[in-house]
C-alpha cells in the first residue's frame, strides 16, 4: 500500500511538473512572439518614416527613377540611421529602391516594404528594408530572460530527478528495515523461547537428579544463548564497521589455514544438513596481511549462506589459485542461485533475495554486506556469478604479502 502511495505521489508530481514546464515553455514562446511583433512594428515604423521623408523630396525621388547614385544612397542611409536611433531599433540592415514585386522575396520574413508616394514617382518605386540577422537580434533582445528560464527548467528537472531517486531509495531502505526488524524479532524470539522452555523444565521439578537431563537442558540454554550472542555481535559489528570503530588487527596470515579453520567452525552445520564440502587449495602463494577474526567470520558467512540456500543437501567447493600475483578464493555452491535482477543488490544492507516458497531461511540481510566491507577494508575485490537454479560462485581477490 505504501509503495502504491509513493508511486502515485511520483506520478502526480511528474504531471504537475510537466504542466509547469509546459506553461513555462508557452510563456517563453509567447514572449518571443511579442518581441517579434514589436521588432516588426519598429522596422515598419522606421521604414515608413524613411519612405515619407524620401517622398517629400521630389528631386531625390525623380533621380531614383533613372538610377540611384551615391548621393541618394547616402541620403537614404542617413534617414534610416536617424529613425533607427529615434525608435531605438538596433539591427544590421541594408536597403534597396526597386520597382514593385521585383525585390528578392526569398527571405520575406526579413524584408519590409513601403511604396514611395506615387505623386512624386511615375512608376511608384518601392523602398525595401532588409534585416538579415532578425533571429539573432531577437535572441539578443530576450537575452538573460531566455537563458535564465532555460537554466531554471534544467535545475528544476535535475532537482525533481534527484528527489525521485532519493524517494525511491528511502522507500527501499524502509522496506529493507521493516524486513530486518521482522527477521530480527523472529531470530531473537526463537532462542529466547527455547531458553525459557528449558529453564521452566529445570525449575518444574526441583528434585531433578538425573544428570543427563540437567546437562541436556543446560546445553540447550547455552546453545541458544550463543545464538543470541552471535546475532547481537553481527548487528553491532556491521554498524561499528560502517562507522570505522573496529580497527582491523592485521597480521601475517596463512589463508589456507584460515580456510581450514572456517570449515572446522561450520563443520557441524554442514554435517547436520547432510552436506558435502570439497577443498581445492591449489594456490602456490597464499600468505596475506589481514585480520584473522574478521576474515574468518566473513568466510563463515559465505559457507552459512551456501547451507541456507541449498536445494536439498548442500554441495560446496572452496578453491584457491594465484592470478596476476594475487590470491583468488572461489566459494561455489550448487544451490538455488540468484536471479540477475537481484545480483547487484545482494551486497546492500538488509537486502535479502526473495526465495519464493522457501520461508524457513533465517538471517538479517547483513552477511554479504559485512563480507564486502571486510574484503574492501583488506584492499580486495569480490565478484558474484550466479544462475537461477544452478548455484552461485563468490570470487574474492586479495593482495599477497610481498
Amino acid at each position: 500500500m505504501k509503495q502504491n502511495k509513493t508511486y502515485l505521489f511520483i506520478l502526480i508530481s511528474a504531471v504537475a511538473l510537466l504542466i509547469v514546464l509546459i506553461i513555462q515553455v508557452n510563456w517563453i514562446w509567447q514572449t518571443a512572439k511579442i518581441k517579434e511583433e514589436l521588432f516588426n512594428e519598429k522596422a515598419n515604423m522606421v521604414l515608413s518614416k524613411t519612405a515619407d521623408a524620401l517622398s517629400s523630396d521630389k528631386v531625390t525621388c525623380q533621380k531614383m527613377e533613372t538610377g540611384i547614385g551615391n548621393a541618394e544612397i547616402k541620403k537614404t542611409d542617413s534617414l534610416f540611421t536617424n529613425y533607427m536611433e529615434f525608435y531605438n531599433f538596433d539591427a544590421k540592415y541594408s536597403f534597396a529602391v526597386t520597382k514593385p514585386n521585383t525585390a528578392d522575396t526569398q527571405n520575406r520574413h526579413n524584408v519590409y516594404k513601403k511604396r514611395l508616394t506615387e505623386v512624386v514617382t511615375k512608376n511608384g518605386l518601392e523602398l525595401n528594408l532588409f534585416v538579415p540577422d532578425k533571429k539573432k537580434s531577437l535572441l539578443e533582445d530576450m537575452g538573460m530572460m531566455f537563458i535564465a528560464s532555460l537554466i531554471l527548467i534544467v535545475v528544476v528537472l535535475f532537482l525533481f530527478w534527484r528527489t525521485i531517486i532519493s524517494l525511491i531509495k528511502e522507500q527501499k531502505i524502509s522496506e529493507h528495515t521493516t524486513d530486518f526488524l521482522n527477521n530480527m524479532t523472529h531470530e531473537f524470539k526463537s532462542p529466547l523461547t527455547n531458553i525459557a522452555l528449558a529453564t521452566k523444565m529445570l525449575l518444574k521439578d526441583a528434585n531433578i537428579k538425573q544428570e543427563d537431563k540437567i546437562k541436556y537442558y543446560s546445553s540447550i540454554i547455552l546453545a541458544e544463548n550463543e545464538k543470541l550472542k552471535l546475532h547481537v555481535e553481527q548487528v553491532l559489528s556491521m554498524n561499528a564497521l560502517e562507522k570505522g570503530e573496529i580497527p582491523l588487527q592485521k597480521i601475517v596470515l596463512d589463508f589456507h589455514q584460515l580456510i581450514n579453520d572456517a570449515v572446522k567452525c561450520m563443520h557441524i552445520q554442514i554435517e547436520n544438513a547432510h552436506g558435502h564440502l570439497n577443498l581445492n587449495l591449489n594456490a602456490e602463494k597464499f600468505v596475506i596481511m589481514g585480520d584473522k577474526t574478521q576474515l574468518t567470520n566473513a568466510l563463515c558467512n559465505l559457507i552459512d549462506n551456501a547451507i541456507k540456500y541449498a536445494k536439498e543437501k548442500p554441495e560446496l567447493n572452496i578453491s584457491t589459485r594465484n592470478v596476476a600475483q594475487k590470491l583468488e578464493i572461489r566459494v561455489e555452491d550448487k544451490g538455488i542461485g540468484i536471479d540477475k535482477e537481484y545480483q547487484k543488490q545482494v551486497f546492500e544492507k538488509f537486502f535479502r533475495v526473495p526465495t519464493g516458497d522457501i520461508h524457513d531461511v533465517k538471517g538479517f540481510g547483513l552477511g554479504l554486506t559485512y563480507l564486502k566491507k571486510i574484503v574492501e577494508l583488506h584492499n580486495g575485490m569480490i565478484e558474484l556469478q550466479s544462475e537461477k537454479g544452478k548455484g552461485t560462485i563468490f570470487i574474492i581477490t586479495l593482495q599477497l604479502l610481498t
